[in-house]
């Protein structure tokens, strides 16, 4: 049976962004089949200049560009909308990420494209979204997480808020968008025309919250910053062993039984504290200590393995370097090498999950800065 084609092969994405919330998804779009078309000013995204470097580019803009045509384009000039506005007028999708109101300072607007091709399904990207008491405010990642609340409830109970270890801000904003870019390409099909999506870095944030919100919505509790238990189950947090730290994770009374057996201590599926996972949660200092004079007296690799044969969910806490290094990674094609024109051969990490119908689907390079220029303007005749 022949293969299918990549998902979105002959679909082409004009991609105004930068950074990282529309980079990334332009990126999900190109590791899909996407004609992907960065557009950039004549200086590049800002993300060409960010370390650590590789043959002279950035190994962060490798990573978020991979699979796209790099065009320069001076947008501030008129020659540069003109040519910006042709590439939209035969475009399927528009991505941008500027401030609100930059964009029809440009020319780029969806107003402005719209009218050229009706079709055309336009993604803007920003802190706060188009409108609202808000959107004027500039935004990066750590203050998309500090005024969506969940800065407030992540770290140890007692500790200040902290910001997630990962820009998670950017990157839920660019799942969401490519989820919704895909929602309005489906619809264009019905309907037979494209429409404007507005994504806020803050809205992707809080709408992810969904334990945080349950509390607080359904009982008026604000939540805390707790550490690595979690809010309403209990034992699911991390433990002592005797060469460091490791999880468990049990979200039910069949798995507590298990683990109070695999620990030689069935009674305590029995004891009136620990029967239920409320009355866990709500007695979890006293489970914990118990648990943990288990723990302690093994290493991680020790107590997993005696945790995993009784089928209790539990797991070392890795290092980048080790997941890295995993036969998971590995068996999972997570990481690939593609050979870059300066860069020579440099990992890249496309999307993750497997169109089993399509088989693997190609990665190409992160483009020069404004490597495709020519290439892509004789397509539209402008040379």
């Amino acid at each position: 049976m022949d293969s299918l084609p990549p998902p979105l092969a002959g679909i082409r994405v004009l991609d105004f962004s930068r950074m990282l919330a529309g980079p990334f998804c332009t990126a999900l779009l190109a590791d899909v089949g996407a004609d992907v078309i960065k557009v950039e000013g004549l200086q590049g995204d800002d993300a060409r200049h960010f370390a650590p470097r590789s043959g002279g580019e950035s190994a962060y803009f490798l990573l978020i560009n991979r699979g796209k045509r790099s065009v320069t384009l001076d947008l501030k000039s008129e020659p540069g909308r003109r040519a910006a506005q042709a590439l939209a007028a035969r475009a399927d999708i528009v991505v941008e990420n500027f401030k609100p109101g930059v964009a029809p300072r440009l020319g780029i607007d969806y107003a402005t494209l719209s009218a050229l091709n009706p079709r055309l399904v336009y993604a803007s990207i920003s802190g706060f979204g188009q409108e609202g008491p808000w959107a004027h405010r500039p935004a990066y990642d750590i203050i998309a997480q500090a005024m969506s609340g969940i800065m407030s409830i992540n770290g140890p109970a007692g500790s200040e808020p902290n910001r997630v270890g990962e820009s998670v801000g950017d990157l839920v904003a660019g799942l969401q968008a490519t989820w919704a870019i895909l929602a309005a390409l489906h619809g264009r099909e019905r309907d037979g025309r494209g429409q404007h999506l507005d994504i806020a870095m803050v809205d992707s944030l809080f709408a992810i919250m969904v334990t945080a919100l349950s509390q607080y919505l359904f009982t008026g509790e604000v939540p805390q910053r707790i550490g690595n238990a979690h809010p309403i189950s209990a034992p699911l947090d991390s433990f002592v062993a005797a060469d460091g730290h490791f999880i468990i994770a049990v979200a039910n009374d069949a798995l507590f039984a298990r683990l109070a057996a695999a620990i030689g201590m069935p009674e305590l599926a029995d004891d009136p504290r620990f029967a239920t996972d409320i009355e866990r949660k709500r007695n979890e200092p006293a489970l914990k200590a118990i648990l943990e004079g288990w723990t302690s007296q093994r290493t991680v690799a020790e107590a997993v393995e005696t945790l995993e044969r009784a089928e209790v969910p539990a797991s070392p806490i890795l290092a980048i370097d080790q997941v890295v290094a995993s036969a998971h990674v590995k068996a999972r094609g997570l990481i690939r090498s593609v050979v870059h024109p300066t860069a020579g051969s440099v990992p890249v990490v496309p999307q993750p999950v497997r169109f089993l119908g399509s088989g693997v689907l190609p990665t190409r390079p992160a483009p020069l800065l404004g490597e495709h220029s020519e290439e892509v303007l004789r397509e539209l005749g402008l040379r």
